[in-house]
């Protein structure tokens, strides 16, 4: 798109949307607040969970570690427990080493530059640019898939968002509407693109920007945003066995390559001996972001005393039994297994 219009002329757009906010911001309670470690927390906890789901999350977690010290003195497997249920483990992984960052490099204090707050582990550009506008009045849009989605429908711009200038490309588009709170307008587009300009079915009749919406003027909303790029997703076999025996189970936590690190899982291989305790197996099947897993469960009921310690013993597993296993954090379709374990084989 040309952008052939002064910044004056476009910034009423934005003026337009903060006096909609006002009126129609959503009651969340990390709005309630300025404190740059809860809307951290809560920005990465939301950045890939509906805010209705990780509501009841992110107030367990935020009750656990109220502060930045509380949270960089746990135990990693503790923040991973409280981050049960919000999937994308490496997220809790990183927001504890970053706690820890700032107590190291920061003496405690969340750092106020947008450039140091992007210093931290696991922090990008639209998550720092959140809390340095949100909570230290920074004047950077916190550019995401909402902007991406409003901007080019306002502008009609086809720019393909799967770009990798996108970022940027829509950065230096929403300065030209970006009014002067900052902070209040990177939340005004999130409650946008999430209430009114959604990706299907959006309700433009009942959008503040209607009248300065190119894509609506034109009746082609839904030709925007442009994403031409699709990354295809990468099938996945995993084996695990269960080996059980009087209620109890083998478990082990998984190291920091590959997917699910720092999790715990079940043995992804056993030895000779034991096969012939093979009862059954199940495959799961389960999708992450970019990645379809088909996962075989195979189901090891041991009944000697002898091979299970042995293989205990050589290979260095944790036994634990269902009660236990609620201490730790283990991926969905395992805990899933679990469950379904305690209700088959619960022993009374």
């Amino acid at each position: 798109m040309e952008k052939t219009k002064q910044d004056s002329n476009l910034r009423h757009i934005g003026s337009k949307l903060l006096i909609w906010y006002k009126k129609n911001a959503r009651d969340l309670p990390f709005r309630q607040t300025k404190d740059p470690y809860k809307i951290w927390i809560c920005e990465i906890v939301f950045q890939q969970t509906r805010i209705s789901q990780g509501l009841g999350h992110y107030n367990n977690f935020i009750k656990r570690f109220p502060d930045v010290k509380t949270l960089a003195e746990a135990e990693e497997n503790e923040v991973l427990l409280y981050w049960k249920g919000l999937g994308y483990y490496s997220r809790a992984i990183n927001i504890h080493k970053a706690a820890q960052q700032i107590m190291n490099d920061y003496h405690g204090r969340f750092p106020k530059q947008y450039d140091d707050i992007l210093q931290l582990k696991g922090v990008g550009k639209y998550t720092a640019a959140a809390v340095s506008s949100i909570c230290f009045d920074g004047k950077i849009p916190a550019v995401d898939g909402n902007f991406y989605r409003v901007l080019s429908r306002i502008f009609a711009d086809d720019f393909d968002i799967s770009n990798s200038r996108a970022f940027s490309y829509f950065s230096e588009l929403a300065h030209l509407i970006l009014p002067e709170n900052v902070g209040d307008f990177n939340q005004a587009m999130m409650d946008l693109g999430s209430e009114v300009c959604k990706p299907k079915n959006p309700l433009c009749n009942e959008c503040p920007l209607n009248e300065d919406c190119l894509a609506f003027s034109l009746d082609k909303v839904s030709e925007f945003p442009v994403k031409t790029k699709k990354v295809k997703a990468e099938d996945l076999n995993l084996k695990y066995y269960f080996v059980h025996r009087n209620g109890r189970f083998l478990i082990q936590q998984r190291k920091d390559d590959f997917i699910w690190k720092k999790l715990f899982e079940f043995p992804p291989e056993i030895t000779e001996e034991l096969i012939p305790f093979i009862k059954s197996v199940k495959t799961v099947n389960h999708k992450l972001t970019h990645k379809n897993l088909s996962i075989e469960i195979f189901n090891v009921e041991v009944d000697s005393e002898d091979i299970w310690e042995s293989f205990i013993t050589e290979n260095n597993f944790t036994v634990t039994d269902v009660e236990g296993s609620h201490d730790r954090s283990f991926p969905k379709p395992l805990e899933n297994y679990i469950q379904n374990y305690d209700m088959a084989y619960r022993i009374l």
